[in-house]
């Protein structure tokens, strides 16, 4: 407890009485180097890699294994990857990114590079890829000239997708990014049309709907919430702006039908450029 209490870390925010802290905060280090001690026994680790921060919690696991088992282990680390908003590289408000597909599927990992704010597009693409610095000066340019082209972003996507999933997994990810982008739908898979279902809003509708006559494009419309009443819903097809699975439609009487079916339950509604919906047909 002496060693805990001594870390710097742990003094100052007991010291700071408005701020504090929790016994799992205090007691994370006991667990880190457990951990730690655990692997050397079991699996031979011999080094444990971490940022800075963790400079404390590693050599507290250094120095258990030294005295459990007699055996020498080591740490290294390593300066903390910072956004520019100063947070910890690598957290999202769902958690953190993973290198295994099953735990962030290859279409989020994309994202989460193509979503990199402009200010650290850079620098990672510095960091993580090992493109040529004269490519990496070029983007630098043009992302000074035109922002708004995210071209920076795209080349971090594709290197960091490429590096950690393969090329044909890229590919998919990039397939899947442009249905929001108004992106062909000719020969998508289903697992790449199923990530897309995560980011934009979907509402399950009978299935009963489509039979007969069909159902009215200006009631599915409203129904997706894209439109707020038919008449409304008519001028927005008549003008150009609806699509239906990406194919533009402006004849107000087009009913959707079975055959408007992707992978047999979904149909993907778009008003403009940028407002999109899926009904499930349930």
């Amino acid at each position: 407890v002496n060693v805990m209490v001594s870390k710097e870390s742990v003094r100052a925010r007991m010291e700071d009485r408005e701020i504090g802290i929790s016994y799992t905060e205090f007691s994370y280090m006991l667990l880190q180097a457990l951990d730690f001690y655990h692997l050397n026994k079991e699996t031979d680790c011999e080094l444990q890699i971490g940022g800075t921060d963790q400079w404390g919690n590693i050599t507290m696991g250094i120095e258990l294994t030294r005295k459990k088992s007699g055996k020498q282990a080591f740490g290294l680390t390593m300066p903390l990857i910072t956004k520019s908003d100063g947070t910890k590289f690598g957290k999202t408000e769902s958690g953190a990114i993973w290198l295994d597909p099953v735990r962030t599927s290859v279409y989020r990992f994309y994202q989460f590079w193509i979503r990199t704010d402009d200010r650290d597009a850079i620098p990672y693409l510095k960091f993580f890829t090992f493109l040529k610095q004269e490519t990496i000066e070029e983007l630098t340019q043009n992302q000074a000239q035109a922002p708004e082209k995210r071209e920076a972003q795209k080349a971090l996507a594709v290197a960091m997708t490429d590096l950690i999933h393969g090329k044909d997994a890229t590919r998919e990810a990039q397939r899947a990014s442009d249905i929001l982008f108004g992106g062909d739908l000719d020969g998508i898979t289903e697992p790449t049309f199923n990530e897309v279902l995560g980011e934009v809003p979907t509402t399950q509708v009978a299935s009963q709907l489509l039979q007969q006559d069909g159902w009215p494009l200006p009631d599915a419309l409203v129904e997706a919430g894209l439109a707020t009443s038919k008449g409304q819903a008519r001028k927005d097809i008549q003008g150009g702006g609806a699509n239906i699975n990406n194919v533009r439609e402006q004849d107000p009487k087009r009913c959707l039908k079975p055959q408007d079916l992707l992978f047999g339950s979904h149909i993907l509604l778009r008003k403009g450029k940028k407002h999109y919906a899926v009904l499930t047909f349930k």
